[in-house]
C-alpha cells in the first residue's frame, strides 16, 4: 500500500520549513511519526510531493533515515504543471493547491492509496482504519477520515478544515473553510463562498486525510481544465483545492465514505503550536506507544 505525503506548502504561516522542525527526544519530525504508524498498519511506498528546489533537504533529513525501512520516492509539484492554455501571472508565488500537488503523483502511484499532510499527527488508529477501507473488497476507495472539529483547533489562530456532512456513513458534503475561536465557539468562514457559520465541537472535519482509487487521477485532469478556466480572472489567488473537488465528485455521483477513528489529531499551523506538539509527543514516549528513538526499533 502506497502512502502520498503532501509536503509542498511553502509553510509562511509557520514562519519555515516546518516539516522539518524536531518534535521528537531525538530531533525525529512529524512527518517521522506519521511514517511510523503507516508503516505499523502494513504501508510499505512512500511517496513525497515536494517543491523541487527541497528535494535536497529532504531527501539528506527525512528520506535518509527511513529508506532503510520503507520504499521512498519523490514527486515535485510544478506551478507550470497545469493546462497549457493557461496563463500563469507573474506575481503567482505558491503552486495551485492540494488538488494538484495530488495530480503531480499520476506517473508514481499504483493503485489505491492513502493522503495525509506532511506537517499533521493523524494517530495511528486512523492509519489502521485507512488500511482496513484500502484492503477492503469494494471497488471505490474514496474517502475522508473524520475528526471532531473540537481536536482540530488551535487558540493561535484560525485553521482550514473540511467541514463534513455525512449520513449513514457516505458523504454528503464536504464545505473548506477557516475555522477559529470567537468567544468560546467555533465559527467557520466557507473558502468556496464565504458564508459564515458555527461548527458544533463534536461535529466532523476533514483533515486531507482521504484515500482514493487510480480513478481520481483522470478526474482531477477533466476538473483541472474546468477550474481554470472558471478563475481565469483570478489566477493570482485561486487555489484547485482537494476538498472542494470531492464535492465536484459527490455532484457527480461518486460514492466518499466517511471513516471513523478515535486517533487524537496534533499539528503545527504556527509556530506558538510547537510547544504544544512537542509536549504531546513526550508523553505518548512516556507511555511506549512510541519508541524514545523512532528509528532505532
Amino acid at each position: 500500500m502506497e502512502l502520498l505525503i503532501m509536503a509542498a506548502g511553502m509553510g509562511s504561516r509557520f514562519g519555515g520549513l516546518k516539516q522539518i522542525e524536531p518534535m521528537g527526544p531525538n530531533g525525529e519530525f512529524i512527518i517521522d511519526y506519521s511514517i511510523y504508524d503507516a508503516k505499523k498498519a502494513g504501508f510499505d511506498k512512500v511517496v513525497f510531493i515536494i517543491k523541487e528546489e527541497n528535494y535536497e533537504v529532504f531527501k539528506n533529513t527525512i528520506g535518509k533515515r527511513i529508506e532503510p525501512y520503507i520504499d521512498v520516492d519523490y514527486v515535485f509539484q510544478k506551478m507550470e504543471d497545469i493546462p497549457s492554455f493557461v496563463n500563469i501571472p507573474e506575481n503567482r508565488v505558491k503552486p495551485w493547491g492540494t488538488a494538484q500537488a495530488i495530480y503531480a503523483a499520476k506517473d508514481k502511484i499504483t493503485g489505491p492509496f492513502l493522503v495525509i499532510n506532511a506537517d499533521d499527527f493523524y494517530g495511528r488508529d486512523a492509519y489502521f482504519v485507512a488500511r482496513d477501507f484500502l484492503k477492503s473488497d469494494r471497488d471505490n476507495k474514496f474517502s475522508t477520515i473524520g475528526y471532531k472539529a473540537n481536536n482540530t483547533m488551535t487558540e493561535n489562530g484560525s485553521v482550514k478544515r473540511g467541514v463534513i456532512k455525512h449520513k449513514n456513513g457516505n458523504l454528503l458534503s464536504i464545505n473548506e473553510s477557516k475555522l477559529e475561536y470567537v468567544d468560546g465557539e467555533i465559527i467557520a468562514t466557507s473558502l468556496v463562498d464565504n458564508e459564515v457559520f458555527k461548527v458544533e465541537k463534536d461535529d466532523l472535519v476533514s483533515m486531507n486525510m482521504l484515500t482514493f482509487d487510480l480513478s481520481i487521477f483522470p478526474f482531477l485532469k477533466e476538473r483541472m481544465d474546468i477550474f481554470f478556466k472558471e478563475n481565469e480572472n483570478d489566477l493570482e489567488k485561486c487555489e484547485f483545492l482537494i476538498p472542494v473537488e470531492i464535492e465536484n465528485a459527490l455532484k457527480a455521483g461518486k460514492e466518499v465514505k466517511v471513516l471513523d477513528t478515535k486517533a487524537k489529531w496534533h499539528g503545527v499551523t504556527y509556530k506558538e503550536d510547537t510547544d504544544n506538539v512537542k509536549k504531546s509527543i513526550k508523553k505518548m514516549v512516556l507511555k511506549k506507544e512510541y519508541p524514545n528513538n523512532l528509528w532505532e526499533n
